[in-house]
């Protein structure tokens, strides 16, 4: 299935993280510039904060303010002409979750490490009803090793910061069931999707027989790699696919749903917006854009969406 797409905005380093603001209008990362950047319902942008290193998932917490996973910044390369990350730079600067106020652009540093292990590259986030939030870490690649990555819990107050699972092979994209009673995550390179039950916030419920403890729902169809994901109000999960570029829909038990073409093998990060939720913003990282497309089905709305009606 291939969509009909319109352009939202295009001219930008490697977006990625869309969330839509309270008033009107959507925020992207641009992971390559190092900012998050406000794009208006006309298309047109700004700078909402500038981070450094490598802002990438976003999410609004409960104090209505950006919640960040920046992985410390890539380097990269240009490939018949699409930007692309190529492992670990020379200035990483570090894994960190950071806290953004939208109004003022101020950035605090909430996290950068868990029990002594420094966070190598926070990727993805989602909050719980309780205001708690899940995070991958996807770690880092370098020229000849890569480091294992993992999901974690934090709270929005700097308070605690807790490793649920160790190791897991670039942990990308995560999310949320509409109960709140799963969490999933989508891995980069092995293009595997997990679940874990939650027994309560912050705590995960692990069985045999992987090392990781969790159920696996779902694995590539030929050579593809997942990115980022969001839940739809039924439970399916969207998920962003690169190499083959598109939005991959898996039901909750696995069973595949459909394939959604982009014009981008760089395809990572899907949210929906509109007033019943049936448009998706995709974003088409290695040729700078963000687009929207009509959806069949509702996204499930996000725990403090600021567009909450």
């Amino acid at each position: 299935m291939t969509s009909l797409l319109t352009e939202i905005a295009s001219d930008l380093a490697f977006p990625e993280g869309p969330v839509m603001l309270p008033e009107g209008g959507i925020a992207v990362v641009e992971i390559a510039r190092g900012c998050v950047t406000r794009i208006d319902p006309k298309g047109r942008k700004s700078i909402l904060a500038t981070p450094g290193g490598g802002p990438n998932g976003a999410a609004f917490g409960p104090d209505g303010h950006l919640y960040v996973c920046n992985n410390g910044g890539f380097a990269w390369k240009t490939v018949e002409g699409r930007l692309v990350p190529a492992g670990q730079p020379d200035d990483y600067s570090g894994g960190r979750i950071e806290r953004i106020h939208i109004d003022t652009g101020k950035v605090e540093v909430l996290y950068t490490s868990c029990n002594g292990h420094p966070l190598k590259g926070p990727n993805d986030l989602v909050f719980d009803r309780h205001g708690g939030f899940y995070f991958t870490d996807h770690g880092k690649r370098r020229a000849r090793d890569v480091d294992l990555g993992g999901l974690y819990y934090a709270k929005c107050d700097g308070s605690l910061i807790r490793e649920l699972v160790q190791p897991m092979i670039m942990p990308n994209g995560v999310g949320l069931s509409p109960d709140d009673r799963s969490v999933y995550v989508a891995e980069t390179r092995t293009g595997h999707l997990w679940a874990f039950d939650i027994v309560s916030p912050g705590v995960i419920r692990k069985e045999p027989p992987h090392e990781n403890g969790g159920r696996h729902l779902a694995g590539p169809s030929g050579y593809t790699s997942f990115d980022s994901l969001a839940v739809e109000q039924d439970g399916n999960i969207c998920i962003a696919s690169l190499i083959l570029g598109g939005i991959n829909v898996i039901a909750a038990d696995g069973v595949f749903v459909e394939f959604v073409a982009m014009p981008d093998p760089y395809c990572t990060n899907i949210c929906f917006g509109g007033p019943d939720l049936k448009t998706a913003y995709i974003t088409l990282s290695s040729t700078g854009r963000l687009v929207s497309t009509p959806w069949p089905r509702p996204g499930h709305r996000l725990n403090f969406d600021p567009c909450r009606a």
